[in-house]
């Protein structure tokens, strides 16, 4: 196959093509009431065929990547970062400009002017844009690149090439980009990826009002015809012309899927990166909690599979079990799944109904995003982890995903709670102490979520989001339903959170977390929010890294989560120091929070007790009194993955066994 594949040299390297995609569009925009949308006509692209490899997803992660570049807007997002345009309005403060050529031949007249970063390491373009001398000046061509030493991982090489084009009304219109980039572990030398990108913008109609039906809908709409169109149908409405090895890819991809060595090597992958060994018709792992240990359950087992779409697109299953060597008790967890529009249960829209079963252990505030509780490395922690709940939930759900990216997902569960290690559940009746074996929850939930704009990397199996600057909302309402399936409460509880990321341009971005939540009616502790704690040494984006574990509970509370990278804006302006291309990172956490008299087992001795250490100090606590209050300075980008901070926790420093400095550490994969 090899063989057969011209290889072509740009910056005299030698390509082999592995991937293409390509795209016809039509696409509307109004200005006031500012509304788009774009029709897809045509989509064409290369299939690996592989549980790791979805091109549908790969499409998505390359259009964040080579995303749209305006010269115009005063910052331009690219690999996830934020590249202030040599036009903005602050530019002469990070650049330097120079007038190197005037162009008289080219009607209009253009200005050459070229520019270069005041400092090589920031974020920044060097370049030439061509400006038009009749009065308008109107960028007519830009070439923007990167200077080598810039602060970013990865990438070898940038080029951005922009065409405008005089429309009838005497305005100029981008016609042409051309974004080119180079990828590679080590930037001098050895392989790498190389990616070009190409839009063509042609047939402009300008002040041609369309009907409201044109913009009704999603913002993008794909034709039913788009991903079946003929050979003829390309060549006749290319914009451009594809060279011959670009053709061949079509074909060369769909052998190089086939060939055993290649299915092996994704074999291989696919367990690295998603923790499965794939078996056709089904997948074994996660393999990173095949082996966990607490103080508990001692040394942990488990294993576990899920089937995959190539058994049934319709019915999926998913199970495990485990146990532990210490407590000496099975844990399990089955479930089966019904998808309700014939796609994958992990392909956006999901629309689905879940029926399962589980009977395993949890500790109390500890709650991961991406990760399951047994990964291997989360067995190593600090302090005290001696308490933890043994659960048995039965649970029905329904899923439905819209395209607008508002999704909702209406679940039953039924769930009983019994203490385990040095946790118990003690009340007072008079003055006697009771001891009681568990806790009965029946229990409605309604969750709305909506990510307008949201975009992910959509695997075959698997959904990974790629952060952007849109806001993301939640919203919760769960009601315990007493006398139903042994329910013993009645209450609500109501809480929501919206996320967002701030760009601040040459001083990074920050990520913004507010939210909050109220329980109505009267409930033991497990069943009031138990606040998100960590105890590992890895650094939780979520949880605050230096609260214990079930040390404090509230019935309301309100909490803000800020997290900034400053991508290197102050340790790029060092000598030497900016050589290591360091970024800086600051965060601060602070939550407000408490409970009613009618959930404080201080007043009302009815409830259950709050939990007391060996010399029986208590370790659950209310936050009535002060927000609990924590922050860290880091720096990320060591080695180009990991991401160190220094924490330090700010109020409740006389709880027991708390620490008021910590290191945590974390992995992060960026640009």
């Amino acid at each position: 196959m090899f063989e057969e594949q011209d290889s072509t040299k740009i910056g005299g390297k030698n390509l082999l093509p592995i991937y293409i995609e390509e795209k016809i569009s039509q696409n509307y925009y109004n200005k006031n009431p500012e509304k788009n949308k774009t029709i897809v006509l045509g989509d064409k692209h290369v299939d690996y065929n592989t549980p790791l490899i979805d091109t549908k997803g790969m499409s998505q992660y390359f259009e964040r990547m080579y995303a749209h570049v305006d010269i115009y807007d005063n910052n331009i997002s690219l690999l996830s970062n934020e590249f202030l345009s040599p036009i903005a309005g602050s530019s002469p403060t990070f650049y330097k400009f120079f007038i190197t050529d005037t162009i008289k031949t080219h009607n209009p007249q253009l200005i050459e002017l070229s520019f270069i970063p005041r400092n090589n390491t920031d974020i920044l373009f060097e370049g030439k844009i061509y400006i038009t001398m009749d009065g308008r000046y109107a960028v007519q061509d830009a070439f923007l690149t990167v200077n080598k030493n810039i602060n970013l991982n990865f990438v070898r090489a940038m080029e951005v090439k922009l065409d405008f084009d005089k429309a009838p009304d005497d305005r100029y219109y981008l016609s042409r980009t051309r974004l080119l980039m180079d990828f590679g572990v080590n930037k001098n030398k050895g392989g790498g990826f190389t990616g070009e990108r190409t839009v063509t913008v042609k047939d402009f109609q300008i002040n041609q009002k369309q009907p409201e039906s044109v913009f009704q809908g999603g913002k993008m709409v794909i034709a039913p015809e788009a991903e079946k169109r003929s050979e003829q149908f390309w060549v006749e409405n290319r914009a451009d012309t594809l060279s011959p090895s670009d053709l061949k890819i079509y074909k060369n991809i769909d052998t190089l899927s086939r060939m055993s060595s290649f299915k092996k090597t994704m074999d291989i992958a696919t367990l690295f990166f998603a923790g499965y060994k794939d078996f056709g018709p089904f997948e074994v792992g996660p393999v990173n909690t095949f082996y966990s240990f607490n103080s508990t359950e001692g040394l942990r087992l488990r294993l576990g599979g899920r089937t995959t779409p190539a058994l049934s697109k319709r019915y999926y299953f998913e199970t495990y079990g485990a146990y532990g060597f210490k407590d000496e008790k099975w844990k399990y967890f089955l479930s089966g799944t019904y998808s309700l529009n014939n796609k994958s249960i992990y392909a956006f829209p999901q629309q689905y109904i879940r029926g399962s079963f589980q009977r395993d252990t949890k500790i109390p505030g500890q709650e991961l995003q991406f990760v399951q509780e047994d990964n291997f490395l989360l067995s190593f922690k600090r302090g005290e982890n001696n308490m933890l709940l043994y659960n048995d939930f039965y649970k029905v759900e329904y899923m439905s995903e819209f395209e607008n990216h508002f999704s909702y997902n209406v679940s039953f569960r039924k769930w009983t709670q019994r203490p385990g290690g040095d946790l118990y559940f003690n009340n007072l009746v008079g003055n006697q102490l009771n001891s009681i074996d568990h806790i009965n929850t029946s229990e409605i939930s309604v969750a709305l979520r909506y990510a307008p704009n949201e975009k992910f990397y959509q695997g075959k199996i698997y959904r990974t989001p790629i952060f952007d600057r849109y806001p993301i909302f939640n919203l919760r309402y769960t009601a315990g339903l007493k006398g139903v399936f042994a329910g013993e409460y009645n209450y609500q509880n109501l809480a929501g959170s919206i996320d967002k990321r701030f760009y601040l341009s040459q001083l990074g971005y920050s990520d913004v977390t507010v939210e909050g939540g109220y329980i109505f009616g009267k409930v033991p502790f497990p069943l009031l929010t138990i606040h998100r704690a960590n105890q590992t040494y890895a650094y939780q984006l979520n949880s605050y890294n230096l609260m214990n574990f079930l040390e404090f509970v509230s019935d309301h509370y309100a909490s803000l989560n800020i997290d900034h990278n400053f991508n290197g804006f102050f340790l790029n302006k060092i000598p030497l120091l900016k050589k290591l291309k360091l970024r800086e990172i600051v965060s601060f956490k602070i939550l407000y929070g408490g409970l009613r008299d009618e959930n404080n087992p201080a007043i009302d001795k009815s409830l259950l007790q709050f939990p007391v250490n060996s010399a029986g100090v208590p370790t659950t606590y209310s936050l009535n009194k002060d927000p609990y209050m924590e922050g860290s300075v880091g720096l990320g980008n060591i080695f180009k993955l990991l991401r160190v901070d220094l924490v330090k926790r700010f109020s409740y420093l006389e709880h027991p066994v708390v620490s008021t400095w910590g290191v945590r550490a974390r992995v992060k994969f960026d640009f």
